[in-house]
């Protein structure tokens, strides 16, 4: 599990991800919700996903299946290729009836879209064997989750993201104590809320607070907080940590049969209650409906509306008034079946399964209900008759069920953009062929993603596969959803989105567009596919996740604002001073091993081939030639075989976390003081203690068994995984015993000075003919070396990174990272898992429905915010399109003046016809005219330079390419003083 198949999702489940390896769940049911959450189980790594369906597969598809598997059983149908997804899981299909013994054998029972009678038989059974159970339920544009996880479930860590910590700067001796400190960026402070727990560790004087149990913190700001008493311990001297402390908690549950008729639903407000009580009391009351007549209401079937109405009074009498319009809504619609719902309500199943299994984040209590019924609203789908829903002998019946025929055949003319094909845009895709956009005459999806496979896709990326590992995204992706789905069109490009990919993606490809998708994961790319689709007016919706949290925000011109630019998240760069001389985190220490890593690996490598490529070839040429410390560095420590390397790696080790140290305790003594009686090494500036290389000790030995493998690397050497030969190189390697050095380092705040050595001239013609030699030796080549730059997912480089940070870390006193967190603070990864991904990706997909009915009312429309931590889902309207008032008239955000810029003689109108033309149409009198920074016109220069500015076209300066270019231009206009904002104004060049 702690390979780099699973290390995002790890990242999001911690040490609580490594109990799905030995996990058993069992999945009933796999039509579309079945189907969505065993593929999630599997591609997260459960140890073995059990399936089962009684009967054949009557008509819909899900995207396991395909048209050749209709009328087979779905679960044997789809075992193989949930098999495919993942070879470490066993997938297996069970065919008999699910008895109390069979059901004995599992952790988690997910029941989908099965009879109400089915599930609460087998709800009663995991009930009183303490197996957690999961009923998951999908009817058209609504659906149903519930939870049973036992009478005394224990949740290990009900909150996403590492337990706070921050470094302590000083702690008052009072009642209460005031604790200051800062988080690993001093500026930002710490993150502690009130009644958060808390422990101390490695403070100094104040050592009775190491020992103390977990005390409640109250916040005072956002760098002080108070504690307990503190009035009777010993005065703090410094250093120290502070760190969250998350207890367990232990949950109960009701069995299904009484939660059915008293439920405890999860809702935000009392609003959200009185709607998901109603769709309690509908579910149920459809489950009466199809015990009583054999089936589902028929789609838009008033008399059949009515009847689940009525059953869902009569079985929703304790639960208060319903909302009767939504019955009717719900039970219109009921009978379809929709892609987008289906993988919903399957992400939250399988999330839910996972903290069953894991313990980790608070499970849903107990039911929680979702519905798009808003879609009912939009204008066209609010009139479909029966006849326009009935069923075509299509694949798509289910969805023609809710939106009718010719809504499908819309669906098919689409043209989408899908910028990225990682683990939301697979998703997306896999929807889209689902839904069967871009699956008719006319219809085009463009997909387009810079990135190869990596094997840490694999298990949120459901359209991967192990033997595509390298292989472009975009053209697996597009390849694989041609088979879920071989009416789709898809044209997949290997490229990044950006001014230097224009000529592909330009302003015509954007206007013929319907809508544009982000699933993008920086905020560069996804600021500048805004501004395209802002520019041709293109629907964008923009997707997001973290971890278990994830986003959808909806774009529509000219309906809603414009989406803002994200700001970006803290780049993880520190002081140099911080990290030379006075790390207090451990986020400190691992950005230097980043450094490290590369001052190491990589740039020594890179300056000696650059300086051999450009080293001349006569002798007399190399008078006066400067060789740079790294090149001279890398020549003296040229290693000549595998032993060579261990003693490197060995000296390495005593010159940093011994000799250093010590040099800067001889400059620094731990008694120095700043000023009088304010100690130098004092608050965030912890004193350092220098190590003793152990050869016992597992990280001093990992640490040098990693640098000597990367610098044979470097320097082309074979290695050697003898670890009793490199013990040996060790115990017989012996090093002279430091003696510091006066002026040698003189750590300040602001910033380091380092005294270096220069060299003789006669050392240096050695050097040089040294490096000439080595030139020869390659044949006349300059590449010598192999840089190495870091992958955060290579094993090798995390053991170095992890080793030499947590070293560091030893020097300062500063708590150790594991793996995976190192892994994570220095590789800068976000977080990820598959639940997530496809229930953000399904969110989209709904507003996808709305844009193609091309609905004009904002309220149809929804943003959301996901907590799949919590099961918390947040649907708000976008806000609308803000106004302006210029020059007496009301604009919006939206609009702009647009001009067709050809002049009389047909070529790009000069200034002076533009400025004409502001004049004629708009009564305006331009006084500046800007392209950008350049200034095209200005109305305060002499008359000359006027009549220069006036006479240059628009073009000139502006790259010619096949199609007409469309300059945005900025200007000002007298008696513009007291205006705030103006419309743009774009000018297309023939």
């Amino acid at each position: 599990m702690a390979g780099a198949r699973y290390s995002r999702q790890l990242l999001v489940l911690g040490g609580g991800g490594r109990r799905l390896r030995e996990a058993a769940v069992l999945v009933g049911g796999l039509r579309g919700v079945g189907a969505q959450a065993a593929a999630a189980l599997v591609l997260a790594g459960a140890r073995r996903v059990v399936l089962h369906e009684s009967g054949a597969a009557p008509g819909g598809v899900q995207f396991l299946q395909g048209e050749r598997g209709v009328g087979r059983n779905r679960a044997e149908v789809s075992q193989q290729l949930l098999a495919a997804l993942n070879p470490d899981v066993e997938v297996s299909v069970h065919p008999g009836e699910l008895s109390e013994e069979f059901l004995a054998a599992f952790q988690v029972v997910l029941l989908t879209e099965s009879p109400l009678e089915e599930q609460l038989r087998i709800g009663d059974i995991c009930h009183a064997k303490g197996i957690c159970f999961i009923v998951a339920d999908a009817k058209g544009l609504a659906g149903q989750l519930f939870c049973d996880f036992g009478e005394h479930f224990v949740v290990r860590d009900p909150v996403e993201g590492d337990p706070l910590c921050a470094t302590v700067q000083h702690v008052s001796q009072g009642n209460p104590g005031i604790v200051t400190c800062a988080g690993a960026d001093k500026n930002r402070g710490h993150r502690f809320s009130d009644g958060d727990l808390v422990v101390f560790s490695g403070v100094e004087g104040m050592v009775e607070l190491n020992s103390s149990e977990p005390c409640p913190v109250h916040v005072l700001d956002a760098f002080r907080l108070e504690i307990g008493d503190t009035s009777a311990f010993s005065p703090y001297r410094g250093g120290g940590r502070i760190s969250e402390v998350r207890p367990r908690q232990e949950r109960s549950y009701e069995p299904l049969r009484r939660a059915l008729a008293m439920p405890r639903i999860q809702t935000r407000s009392s609003t959200e209650l009185l709607r998901s009580r109603t769709l309690h009391a509908a579910f149920w009351a459809l489950h009466a409906f199809r015990q009583q007549r054999g089936r589902l209401p028929q789609p838009r079937a008033p008399e059949d509306a009515e009847r689940v109405l009525e059953l869902a009074r009569e079985l929703g009498s304790a639960l208060g008034p319903l909302d009767e319009d939504v019955v009717r809504a719900f039970a219109s619609v009921s009978a379809g079946e929709l892609c987008p719902v289906a993988s919903f309500m399957g992400a939250l199943a399988a999330q839910e399964a996972m903290k069953a299994i894991t313990g980790k984040f608070l499970p849903l209590e107990q039911w929680f209900y979702f519905d798009a019924l808003e879609c009912l609203a939009v204008e066209g789908a609010a009139g479909l008759m029966p006849e326009d829903c009935a069923p075509r002998g299509s694949r798509y019946d289910g969805q023609i069920a809710v939106f009718g025929a010719d809504f499908q055949e819309e669906l098919g003319r689409q043209k989408y953009f899908v910028v990225g094909a990682g683990a939301i845009g697979c998703e997306l895709l896999k929807n889209f062929a689902m839904m069967g956009l871009a699956a008719g005459p006319g219809g085009d999806i463009t997909v387009t993603d810079m990135d190869t496979i990596a094997r840490s896709n694999l298990h949120r990326q459901l359209l991967f596969r192990e033997a595509d590992v390298g292989k472009p995204k975009a053209e697996v992706a597009a390849a694989a959803v041609r088979l879920i789905n071989p009416d789709i069109k898809v044209t997949a490009h290997q490229a990044q989105l950006g001014p230097g990919t224009e000529k592909l993606f330009g302003s015509t490809f954007f206007r013929r567009l319907d809508g544009a998708v982000s699933a993008l994961d920086t905020l560069t790319a996804r600021a500048y596919l805004e501004s395209c689709c802002i520019r041709s007016r293109t629907a964008l919706l923009d997707t997001g996740t973290e971890g278990a949290k994830g986003n959808v925000l909806a774009m529509v011109p000219p309906l809603s604002q414009q989406l803002e630019p994200g700001s970006d998240p803290a780049d993880g760069s520190f002081p140099l001073c911080t990290l030379r001389f006075f790390p207090c985190a451990i986020e400190h220490t691992l950005q230097w091993a980043r450094d490290e890593f590369e001052g190491l690996f990589q740039l020594p490598a890179e300056s000696v081939n650059r300086f051999l490529g450009e080293l001349p070839e006569e002798l007399p040429r190399w008078e006066g030639l400067v060789v740079p410390e790294q090149v001279r560095r890398s020549l003296q420590e040229r290693p000549r075989d595998w032993g060579d390397c261990v003693r490197w790696a060995r000296r390495h080790w005593q010159l940093r976390y011994h000799n250093s140290i010590a040099q800067l305790l001889h400059d620094v003594p731990p008694s120095h003081e700043s000023s009088p009686g304010v100690p130098f090494w004092s608050g965030d500036r912890r004193c350092p203690h220098p190590l003793t290389f152990d050869i016992s000790n597992d990280t001093h030995l990992a640490y040098v068994e990693a640098a000597a493998h990367l610098l044979a690397h470097t320097y082309r050497l074979p290695s050697c995984g003898d670890r009793v030969a490199t013990r040996d190189v060790l115990c017989h390697t012996v090093l002279p015993p430091f003696v510091p050095k006066d002026g040698r380092y003189v750590p300040t705040v602001e910033g380091v000075e380092e005294v270096e050595e220069a060299l003789e001239p006669g050392q240096l013609l050695e050097l040089v003919q040294e490096l000439a030699r080595w030139k020869q030796e390659l044949g006349g080549g300059t590449e010598a070396m192999d840089p190495i730059h870091y992958d955060k997912d290579d094993d090798l480089h995390l053991s170095f990174i992890t080793a030499a940070s947590n070293l560091r870390a030893e020097n300062y006193s500063i708590p150790p990272a594991d793996r995976l967190t190192s892994q994570r603070i220095a590789g800068r990864i976000v977080p990820a898992i598959i639940t997530t991904t496809a229930a953000v990706a399904a969110l989209a997909c709904l507003e996808v429905y709305k844009l193609v009915w091309r609905c004009r009312d904002l309220r149809c429309y929804r943003n959301s915010n996901l907590f799949l931590s919590e099961c918390l889902l947040f649907r708000i309207q976008p806000l609308p399109a803000p106004t302006y008032r210029y020059r007496g008239k009301e604009w919006s955000c939206w609009d702009r003046l647009e001009v067709r810029a050809i002049g009389e003689d047909g070529q790009a109108m000069t200034v002076r016809e533009l400025l004409a033309w502001l004049q004629e149409e708009h009564g305006w009198t331009v006084t500046k005219l800007l392209r950008g920074s350049t200034m095209l016109y200005d109305g305060e220069e002499d008359e000359e330079m006027r009549a220069r500015q006036q006479a240059q076209r628009l073009s000139d300066g502006v790259e010619r390419c096949a199609e007409p270019r469309q300059l945005e231009l900025q200007y000002v206009c007298a008696g513009d003083e007291l205006e705030d904002a103006c419309p743009p104004l774009l000018c297309t060049l023939p």
